[in-house]
């Protein structure tokens, strides 16, 4: 691991544990402190003046009123919200999180202020989804190490991805399966491949399953994951042979907790688009070309893709691997998953 990549990865346990970053653009360093993971009293002393004001995403800003329609038109772009008398730790955690929008009334008025270093701001978003907590900070003077948002923009780079272990692993619809674990410096999770049966010169069929604890392990009716899972694995098995690439990638990107918080948002009528929006996350924070990578490393380069989803088959072939048919997948729905299904057809381009 680079002295830059070990800087980046300190700054994201910072984040978590609730402690102050810095990041340098082209000028000077601006320090940033996590809304989620901070208290009252290490806000005090980051800012004891009380005069840092808060930095939200355009998307999370347009829903509070503060950012124009042309401004919102780019959910991740920055918006600095100033820091009023009334702006204490609480309403800043209102600010940032919209499962409380209807439980707790927001204080205000708030006034939107100009973006002097939209790059660092941008990125400091960026870094907050990367370690899994809400996009808003604490915008005030840097106390800390900074880091660059040019290390931070390369931080994530799936070439990094290395096999790490691999053994025989006979599973319900398979007693033929070998499971194989990659790992990267860059996120303490381990990607999985479960190859099916064995290479017989034919293109393996290959489905990227996202890791979805709910419905994988709980069996949660709102999405149609678990079923998706052991349906992939079953056409593998009559097929002859498959990999399924298990990316640990919950919730579309945004983590386990912020997947409940979506959750929570769809309990009030949001899809899950808009939920994910609303939390200032993107619609779709996955990074396919992670799995390009595990396939390069299985030496399968050609493959036929067991999806819905023609963005997957868009990275994969960006990233080198031929895809010589999509083949679809279709389950039946629920009571409880049917909007979240027909979301994914109307508002995410899934198609059968």
């Amino acid at each position: 691991m680079s002295g830059a990549t070990r800087e980046v990865a300190r700054a994201i346990d910072a984040l978590r544990r609730g402690w102050p970053i810095a990041i340098r653009g082209g000028g000077a360093p601006i320090g940033l402190l996590a809304v989620e993971t901070a208290d009252a009293g290490r806000l005090a002393a980051f800012d004891p003046d009380a005069a840092a004001p808060v930095l939200l995403s355009a998307g999370r800003a347009a829903t509070l009123k503060l950012a124009n329609q042309i401004a919102a038109a780019t959910p991740d772009a920055p918006v600095l919200v100033e820091r009023a008398p009334w702006l204490d730790f609480d309403t800043a955690v209102a600010l940032a999180d919209p499962q409380f929008d209807m439980a707790t009334p927001l204080k205000g008025p708030f006034r939107a202020l100009p973006v002097n270093d939209a790059d660092v701001m941008t990125t400091a978003l960026a870094l907050a989804r990367t370690a899994g907590v809400l996009p808003a900070f604490f915008v005030g003077d840097a106390s800390e190490r900074a880091i660059s948002t040019a290390d931070i923009a390369a931080f994530e780079d799936p070439i990094r991805l290395a096999i790490a272990a691999r053994a025989r692993l006979p599973v319900a619809d398979s007693e033929q399966a070998e499971i194989v674990a990659f790992r990267t410096p860059d996120s303490p999770g381990e990607h999985v491949a479960l190859i099916v049966g064995h290479p017989d010169g034919r293109p393996p069929l290959v489905r990227l399953h996202s890791e979805c604890l709910t419905g994988d392990v709980l069996g949660s009716l709102k999405c149609d994951c678990g079923p998706q899972l052991h349906a992939a694995v079953h056409a593998m098995a009559d097929t002859g042979w498959g990999i399924l690439l298990y990316l640990r990638q919950e919730g579309r990107g945004i983590g386990l907790v912020n997947k409940l918080r979506a959750y929570a948002l769809q309990d009030q009528g949001f899809d899950t688009v808009d939920a994910n929006t609303r939390l200032g996350f993107a619609i779709d924070a996955r990074d396919f070309r992670i799995a390009a990578r595990m396939l390069d490393l299985l030496g399968q380069t050609t493959i036929r893709l067991l999806t819905n989803n023609p963005e997957k088959v868009r990275v994969l072939e960006s990233a080198g691997i031929t895809v010589t048919e999509r083949v679809p997948i279709a389950l039946p729905a629920n009571r409880f998953n049917e909007k979240y299904l027909a979301t994914k057809r109307d508002r995410t381009g899934h198609q059968l």
